[in-house]
């Protein structure tokens, strides 16, 4: 696989080289097929190398790769376009008539179909023959090519279709019916499609331009054929989802891509797929202008796309980036756009762009597959995958189309939802669905040859995978018929045997191997009189002899499983080869079978000693074939055919029955008298003769038609023609003939493909590669043993030419009984039967035949072909997996109903044990395993040899050792010293510098098995101990049979590390950050504000205490304050009636309602209602679940964990006890070995009468300390070394039987005698260590014996008592630790008994809890769903009701300044009429003008817009006086107010006229918080309705999640849940007996039943004191009720009092309120007080401008002063710089003698100097002297001399 360039070239063919190229086949189609091939190729290379003008070239910074193709159909159906200079896009105008014409082809009627008779290939014939055309009739296919690509298609629910070679087969799933349509081209067929609607299905075929033909189904009649779509073969086609369109891709070479108007037959638009091979192309569902391709390393996007010149399409080349480019199997396109494609290491790649814009993988970066992604889809919401490792898993759409990656890395890790494993081996290609309602079946297309239904369901009763039908996979390498039955055959590298009965059209059985098969054949009916062996050889070298049988035959015993038709098994096994086993044949009389392979030998086995090997000879090449001779022979004589061009003949082996071959070392045969044939190539000869014959006519034909003309010449010209005949003559022979063909033989041989005796040492041989297309008939030379066949040539003395082979050689050839029928198998999947003269061997009459294509074309070479015993059948198969079995045409009628009989058992044959099978492909061949048990042999030998050598050096050691003991008993003044012992002391160093060079060498050696072995014992313990908590430990009782075994627990799972999040884990939300953060600002905002302003005003307060105040100031603020005062006054009013109203709202507001309840008993009711009196069941069809019980996978997964983590803390704390039981058990132990060698001690002392029996000391048992298991020590390796080399030892028999030996190993075990604990041990040593001194005591009074006096009598007998004390109270001691160890023991496993009962309980539970939790991840998903659809109505309708609830309080503000407003302009007509006072003859015009309407220029858009609205309504608020307003409206003309009236107050005036202003500022403020009132109502009115659309959604969204949450209860209900009763607990009793039937049972604890008595009771207390409650709350609202009439009297009273005292005082009823709010004039008293402050702030103005201007004067005086100071500064500088002027002219003239004596400079600095260096000496003296004045004792100490200030000065050097 190579990556594709940046550039296509290769895209930009024009459609007219197309056309030409067509053209140009088209015109060669009858010439031979090279020359097609070079016309091909060069047109090819024209077609590559032309570029048209116009037409456009990518450049090499181009990032996308687009194609144009011009989307006219005429333009692919004309192909004589103009090359004019055109662009290639353009069409060519056509004529008129033509154009019709197009127009009425293109109108095809819906009726209209073809007729498949004349469509379908027929067999080729040979021309005036008189061969029936149905020769063959096929009957039957067992074969399927499960490596094609889509080659699984469903056309309905019980009908399959499939590609088998040349033919299209419908199979039937019912009936296994199969119905077969030929292909028309007979050059196969390349893919099938199915339209969406399963109406129509597309058979896209190969061949020169094939076409694709439109079935109709289930009809099956042509409708529709597509031609010129492509040059040899299509690869995919697919129709789109409306099946409208049709996609096509075709193969190597052109890659075309076509898309069709299938119905019309039209190709719509036409391009160049890729440079590569393109495996498919698909259109994508959502858009039907989208397409995809993909294959061999790229992935292409399409896109029709419809431009200024037309309909083009543009292919966008997938770039792969970073991601290493792969080959794209499967691939699917997403709804958006996005692809998702696999790739060769199993992950998905998404693709947007035409980028990959994230890599899928699982967790940890595993891969989706291990392996290729072989397809993809989108199913129900759901991704699905096949890949080639058996395995499809479901993925998350959303995860995947929302997928982003979060690093640089490009991956994202998502797990599958659920995933199926379909088997071992299997190699899933594509999968279709079966459309079946309520169900989820699929069919799977298995690579390893089967089709699989599968259960895509993943529910508690999903159907396990199950196998439809078993295929061979890949090529059938062998086949066999059996020669007394209609039985056949098969073997392949699957590693399968399979046998068919082809006449009832069954397959019987197969076996199955751990190597694929390579050969194959029948055991004679000589061998095997009933036919029921089979023989086999395979890829390892192995030869196995199966037996057929009938088992319904057999005994039947009670439990057998179902009898199938035949069944085979294994009889004899043998490994003659180390190659792949070739061919098998046995000889004519069934006396020897001679297997051939490829390890260049062919082996000879005698059949009746149970195939006893005779041996075997070596060939010049790999054998390829082996043939028998026949009674027609004198002699029985093997042909062996070596794929090399070696012929050979071997003779009949002679058998030797007497000797024994024990002592011969090979088997090879080496005096055999071989005849060998080296072929030599002929064909150019033969092709240089048949040119030399060819001419030899010509010249033969020209001479008759010279005499011809010459007589013709003579007859008209008379003499002056025999002139003109030899001018004529002359010319001819001026032309020069053509060179002869010259002799050609190829380097190398070319292949033997198949052969067959012709007679006795002769034969017929096909030939591939150059030497096809002859039959070559070969004779053996004179054998000659001294002769090399290496340097052999050979020539064949005859030949057959047959027609049309020269690329398409025989491959296999078989005659029918009566040999006048050839049967071929050819290259190219055909098969071709030659009629002969009958005992025509050398095939003189060959002339006419039969040919049909039956396999694929192009990879279905025929392998195998034979016919049946009886020559009705004939059995093909090839290297396309496809076996066919065709009828011979006869006259005789065949039996419908005929089956084969399949032969009986063998006596015994279910009690004869099956051999042991060779699967060990490493194991020792006959040969080898000889030469090894005689190399065993001489090594046997040797080291006994060795042996004898060691013995002699042992006893040389021993007599070495004894001269070194006597050495040693010697003086050591005599002794010698040891190496004196050595005879020379550098044999030693050199020995032991090999020895430790060995050591070294042997270290190296076997450091990799050393890694090896470290490595494989550290995965073992990864995998087997790691994962271990603890192990199981067996505790012993000592003295009873009672043990205890602790848990062997598991490190826990993912389950009950489960860990929810706590609170202070939790994330906090939005809303929570957000008032956080407000809140933080809110403190920072106190906190910081006080520091900021508080120095601010302390400045300004204090200058204001020391400022004093002026006169104007005072003034102003006596002002100010009067008008403050007037007008706090009003506002206290105001505030005050405000707040009574306030008071009086909240009063009215706390009022309930008539419907009022107490939000406590509501609650108290919704919670009764919930939780008091509904015992609804879980099973009930109207159980709703309640909020809090509802149940999901992640809460369940909780539990689980919480089970988990419950289960493993007891039983880690019971592991504790027993381990501890353990220890315990260990101290005793050793607390008694003690106890038990002091009793020896003491019974050392005692009289052997008087001893007790000393108690056995308990052991510790290896179950209690498995941990001991894997230690070991160098005995133990040892010991494990013995124990292999033994196993070795005794397989090595075994190697000269099968040819193997097998090397038995185990892991590394513990001897018996290491099996007792470590610390028994050290006890042992212990006890051992303390009792030597009391050992020895014995032996002291042994030296001398007297008779005791009485004193130590009187001891004695002390001791003695004091020892048997002893003795009684040690042997109690020792029953007491063991009867205490027992009865704890028995206590620990009393109590283990009862946790195992709570262990099995929770085990059930978990089972339980476990299958709740699968169930709930199959809702989770569409419960996550719904539940996010009801949060999201739920949180829209909370939106839509805050802002219902923002518009009416919005609305109530408006409306509340509405009011505000109003009550301030009843405000202001009062305030104005007090103003006016009473009897003013001004006050009708003063209100005229404080009433007048005036349009004010500011307020003109406000008021026109206010004109446009409907204004009708009026606001019932409104002031009577606003109403006099419009009845005074036609007044306004009459006056004029804009000049105050005489004698009318100025001020009233004033006022009017700004009460107006304030008077217009209000209606304007009132029309305006109209108006937005209105709009509030309007909006309020939309989201009501919103609100309730919203609502209905969410009750219908929350019916469907209740409906989906009751039915995810009723699935969990239907789990089986176990609960353990006792009989006393079931109370369910029908007459006294427990019903046989529980199901309706109800299952309650003890502690519920009591709750709910309990509750009884309870609600009984309760009732009783509702009543009681209810009775005394009637009482009081009496009560109530009656006060509340009392004080509606009193108001009613108080009111009329208060009207009354309003007409006495004021005459009238005022608004109190009004007449309180009433104030001064403030506006004018601000204008009042500002005026006043501006005129005192200017003159602030003016004095503080004119001490500035004072202050500028004085400055610039003062710069004046200044300036004139430097002008005086700079007189006395120039003076200054003419002197020093004059003085340096002066220095000049004396610049000679400035240098003849010292420096003035330098004779000062010298003085200097001096002077600093006596100083500093006069200070080192008075330094000194110091110094030694404080070394005295009672110096004086002076103060530090200080040097002259000037002297310390620096200098100047």
């Amino acid at each position: 696989m190579k990556e594709p360039d940046k550039q296509d070239t290769d895209e930009e063919k024009s459609d007219k080289s197309k056309s030409e190229r067509k053209t140009s086949q088209r015109s060669s189609r009858s010439e031979s097929r090279s020359a097609t091939r070079d016309d091909f190729k060069f047109s090819q290379d024209i077609t590559d190398g032309m570029f048209t003008e116009g037409e456009e070239s990518y450049s090499d910074d181009e990032d996308l790769y687009v194609e144009h193709l011009e989307g006219s159909s005429s333009s692919f159906q004309d192909d004589n376009l103009e090359s004019t200079g055109e662009s290639l896009y353009v069409e060519t105008p056509a004529p008129p008539a033509e154009e019709a014409e197009e127009k009425v082809k293109k109108k095809i009627s819906v009726s209209f179909f073809y007729n498949y008779d004349e469509l379908a290939s027929r067999p080729f014939v040979t021309p005036d023959s008189s061969i029936p055309l149905h020769l063959l009739t096929l009957v039957h296919s067992f074969g399927y090519d499960c490596r094609k690509r889509a080659n699984l298609q469903l056309l309905d629910s019980s009908t399959l279709m499939y590609i088998a070679g040349n033919q299209l087969i419908l199979l039937d799933l019912k009936t296994k019916k199969q119905t077969y349509l030929r292909s028309s081209s007979g050059g196969g067929i390349g893919v099938v499609g199915v339209h969406p609607n399963k109406t129509h299905f597309a058979v896209a075929e190969k061949g020169s331009s094939p076409n694709i033909i439109i079935y109709e189904y289930p009809s099956l009649r042509p409708y529709r054929i597509l031609r010129d779509g492509t040059d040899l073969g299509y690869a995919y086609v697919d129709f789109n989802y409306n099946g409208t369109l049709l996609a096509s891709v075709g193969c190597s070479p052109d890659y075309t891509f076509t898309i069709w108007y299938w119905e019309e037959e039209q190709p719509i638009l036409r391009t160049k797929a890729f440079s590569q091979e393109v495996f498919k192309v698909t259109f994508n569902p959502e858009d039907d202008e989208q397409l995809t391709t993909s294959g061999t390393g790229h992935i292409k996007f399409w896109e029709m796309a419809l431009t200024f010149t037309g309909l083009k399409l543009q292919g966008y080349l997938g770039r792969f980036g970073k991601t290493a480019t792969t080959d794209i199997e499967g691939y699917m396109e997403l709804p958006d756009g996005k692809v998702l494609s696999g790739s060769e290491w199993g992950n998905m790649l998404l693709w947007e762009a035409g980028l990959i814009k994230v890599e899928l993988c699982r967790a940890a970066r595993k891969s989706c597959h291990h392996g290729p992604i072989n397809q993809i889809m989108l199913d129900e919401g759901e991704v699905i995958t096949v890949g080639s490792d058996g395995c499809i898993r479901i993925w998350d759409f959303e995860t995947i189309d929302t997928a982003d990656a979060v690093d640089d890395s490009g991956f994202v890790e998502i797990e599958p939802m659920n995933e199926l494993q379909v088997g071992k081996n299997v190699r899933l290609f594509s999968m279709i669905k079966m459309e079946e309602p309520g169900n989820n079946f699929w069919l799977a297309q298995d690579a390893s040859g089967a089709i699989w239904k599968l259960d895509l369901s993943f529910s508690n009763i999903t159907q396990d995978p199950e196998c439809l039908f078993s295929f061979h996979s890949g090529p059938i390498q062998a086949m066999a018929v059996s020669p007394l039955t209609y039985l056949m055959a098969t073997t392949s590298l699957d590693c399968s045997v399979r046998i068919y009965d082809f006449a009832s059209k069954t397959p019987l059985t197969q076996i199955n191997f751990k190597e694929g098969g390579t050969a194959l054949t029948w055991v004679p009916q000589l061998v095997s009189y009933t036919g029921a062996q089979i023989i086999a050889g395979f890829e390892d070298g192995v030869v196995r002899v199966l037996e057929l049988y009938d088992p319904k035959e057999l005994a039947v015993f009670a439990g057998r499983k179902k009898i199938l038709d035949a069944e085979i098994q294994l009889k004899q096994v043998f490994k003659p080869h180390t190659a792949p086993v070739t061919a098998l044949a046995y000889e004519r009389d069934g006396e020897i079978l001679a297997t051939a392979s490829k390890d260049q030998t062919v082996f000879f086995f005698e059949v009746e000693k149970d195939y006893k090997p005779i041996g075997y000879i070596t060939t010049p090449g790999p054998v390829c074939q082996l043939m028998w001779s026949t009674t027609a022979h004198p002699e029985s004589t093997l042909l062996i055919i070596c794929e090399n061009g070696y012929i050979l003949e071997a003779p009949l082996p002679t058998i030797n029955e007497d000797e024994e071959d024990h002592d011969v070392v090979s088997y090879e045969i080496k005096d055999m008298n071989i005849k060998c044939f080296r072929f030599t190539s002929v064909k150019s000869k033969i092709l240089r003769l048949i040119e030399i014959e060819k001419r030899k006519k010509q010249m033969e034909l020209k001479e008759k038609e010279r005499e011809k003309r010459r007589k013709q010449l003579i007859e008209e010209l008379g003499e002056e023609g025999e002139k003109v005949f030899q001018e004529e003559q002359a010319e001819e022979e001026e032309e020069e003939e053509e060179p002869l063909p010259e002799i050609f033989i190829p380097s190398t041989p070319c292949q033997i493909l198949c052969g067959c005796y012709s007679g006795p040492e002769k034969f017929w041989v096909s030939l591939g590669g150059y030497d096809a297309g002859f039959l070559y008939h070969c004779e053996f030379p004179p054998f000659d043993k001294d002769r090399d066949i290496t340097e052999q040539k050979d020539e064949p003395f005859d030949f057959r030419f047959l027609e049309d082979t020269e690329d398409n050689p025989v491959r296999a050839i078989t005659f029918s009984l009566n040999q006048i029928m050839m049967f071929c198998g050819m290259e190219n999947g055909a098969i071709r039967v030659y009629i002969l003269s009958q005992n025509d061997f050398s095939l003189t009459s060959m002339a006419e035949y039969w040919q049909f294509s039956v396999h694929d074309n192009d990879y279905g070479r025929i392998e195998n072909i034979s016919t049946s015993f009886d020559d009705r059948f004939l059995v093909t198969s090839g290297a396309d997996s496809n076996i066919f079995i065709f009828n011979i045409f006869s006259e005789l009628a065949l039996d419908k109903d005929i089956k084969a009989k399949v032969p009986l058992p063998r006596f015994g044959i279910e009690t004869e044990a099956i051999p042991q099978d060779i699967e060990d492909p490493k194991a020792y061949s006959i040969e080898n395993a000889r030469k090894r048990r005689e190399h065993d042999k001489l090594m046997k030998e040797v080291e006994e040899i060795k042996a004898r050598k060691r013995e002699k050096l042992k006893a040389l050691r021993n007599e070495f050792l004894k001269l070194l003991e006597m050495n040693e008993e010697l003086p050591k003044h005599m002794q010698l010293k040891r190496t004196d012992f050595d005879i020379d002391s550098k044999i030693r160093a050199e020995i032991n510098r090999k020895t430790v060079y060995k050591i070294q060498q042997v270290e190296k050696e076997l450091a990799w098995e050393k890694e090896k072995c470290h490595l494989g014992l550290r995965k073992l313990q990864n995998r087997f101990r790691d994962s271990l908590e603890s192990d199981s430990v067996v505790v012993h009782a000592i003295q009873s049979s009672h043990k205890i075994s602790s848990y062997r627990l598991v490190k826990p799972s993912k389950y009950s590390r489960f860990r929810g999040t706590s609170q202070s884990d939790r994330r906090l939300s939005k809303l929570e950050r957000l008032e956080k953060e407000g809140i933080g600002k809110k403190d920072s905002q106190k906190d910081t504000g006080p520091v900021v302003s508080m120095p601010e005003e302390s400045i300004i307060e204090k200058g204001k205490k020391f400022r004093p105040k002026t006169l104007s100031e005072i003034m102003v603020e006596n002002q100010i304050e009067k008008t403050r005062k007037i007008i706090l006054k009003a506002e206290r009013a105001q505030q005050k009636i405000l707040q009574r109203k306030k008071e009086w709202e909240e009063l009215y507001k706390s009022k309930p309602d008539d419907d009022y309840e107490d939000p406590k008993d509501v609650q108290a009711i919704k919670e009764a209602q919930a939780h008091m009196g509904d015992f609804n069941l879980k099973t009930a069809p109207d159980y709703k679940i309640p909020e809090h019980m509802r149940i999901n996978a992640d809460k369940k997964e909780e539990e689980l964990g919480i089970l988990d983590t419950l289960a493993h803390g007891k039983k880690i704390h019971m592991n504790k006890c027993i381990f501890s039981l353990r220890d315990l058990k260990v101290a005793v132990i050793e607390e008694i070995q003690c106890l038990v060698q002091e009793l020896k001690n003491i019974q050392s002392s005692l009289h052997v009468s008087k001893h007790i029996p000393i108690p056995q000391i308990p052991q510790i048992h290896p179950e209690e300390v498995p941990e001991k298991r894997f230690q070991y020590d160098e005995e133990t390796l040892i010991a494990f070394k013995r124990q292999q080399m033994k196993a070795q030892d005794e397989e090595y028999p075994q190697m000269e039987q099968i040819g193997s030996g097998g090397i038995g190993g185990g892991f590394l075990k513990i001897s018996s005698g290491k099996d007792v604990d470590l610390t028994t041990r050290d006890s042992l040593s212990r006890s051992s260590k303390a009792s030597t001194y009391s050992l020895d005591l014995p032996r002291l009074s042994e030296f001398e014996k007297t008779e005791p006096t009485d004193m130590e009598l009187e001891i004695a007998k002390r001791d003695e008592i004091k020892h048997l004390y002893m003795q009684q109270y040690l042997t109690n001691r020792i029953k007491e630790l063991i009867v205490t160890f027992d009865a704890e023991l028995r206590i620990l496993r009393h109590q283990k008994l009862k946790l195992d009962t709570q262990m099995k309980l929770s085990d059930l539970h978990h089972v339980t809890l476990f299958q709740e939790m699968l169930l709930l991840k199959n809702f989770e998903k569409q419960e996550n769903i719904l539940q996010e659809r009801v949060n999201s109505l739920d949180k829209e309708e909370q939106d839509m009701q805050w802002k219902i609830n923002e518009t009416l309080t919005e609305m109530e503000e408006k409306k509340s300044e509405v009011t505000k407003l109003q009550e301030q302009e009843k405000a202001l007509y009062a305030g104005f009429q007090a103003a006016l006072g009473e009897n003013n003859k001004f006050a009708n015009f003063l209100m005229k003008v404080l009433k007048k309407k005036i349009k004010r220029v500011k307020k003109k858009e406000i008021e026109g817009e206010d004109e446009d609205e409907d204004s009708d309504e009026s606001s019932e608020d409104e002031s009577s006086l606003e109403s006099d307003e419009d009845g005074s409206g036609s007044e306004d003309e009459v006056f004029d107010d804009s000049i105050c009236p005489t004698n009318c107050d100025a001020s009233l005036f004033e006022l009017a006229l700004q009460l107006r202003e304030k008077r217009l500022d209000i209606e304007e403020a009132l029309v305006e918080e109209k108006k937005l009132i209105d709009n509030l109502k309007k909006e309020y009115d939309t989201l009501s309705k919103k609100v309730k659309i919203v609502a209905n959604n969410l009750n219908t969204a929350e019916g469907a999640l209740e409906a989906y949450q009751r039915e995810k209860q009723q699935r969990l209900n239907e789990l089986l849940v176990v609960i353990p009763l006792k009989l006393h607990q079931i109370e369910y009793v029908v007459f006294g007996e427990i019903p046989s039937d529980l199901s309706g049972t109800l299952v309650f604890s003890n502690r519920s039943l009591g709750r709910l008595q309990e509750r009884i009771l309870q609600l009984h207390q309760e009732n009783v004191q509702q009543q009681k409650l209810n009775k005394e709350c009637r009482e009081r609202r009496k009560m109530l009720v009656r006060e509340k009439r009392e004080m509606a009297k009193t108001i009613h009273k108080m009111e009329e009092t208060v009207r009354q005292l309003m007409i006495r005082k004021f005459g009238r009823v005022i608004d109190l309120e009004a007449l309180q709010t009433l104030s001064v004039n403030t506006t004018l008293e601000e204008l009042k007080i500002r005026k006043l402050q501006k005129e005192l702030s200017n003159a602030k103005e003016m004095r503080r401008w004119e001490e500035k201007i004072a202050q500028m004067r004085w400055e610039l005086m003062m710069k004046t002063k200044e300036h004139t100071k430097k002008l005086h500064q700079m007189n006395d500088l120039c003076i200054e710089k003419k002197k020093l002027d004059s003085r340096l002219n002066t220095l000049q003239n004396q610049q000679g003698n400035a240098f003849q004596s010292p420096r003035k400079a330098d004779i000062v600095a010298k003085e200097k100097v001096t002077e600093l260096i006596q100083v500093q000496a006069e200070r080192i003296l008075a330094l000194k002297e110091e110094i030694a004045l404080l070394r005295k004792k009672g110096g004086l100490i002076l103060p530090p001399i200080h040097p002259p200030q000037d002297e310390m000065k620096p200098m100047d050097v």
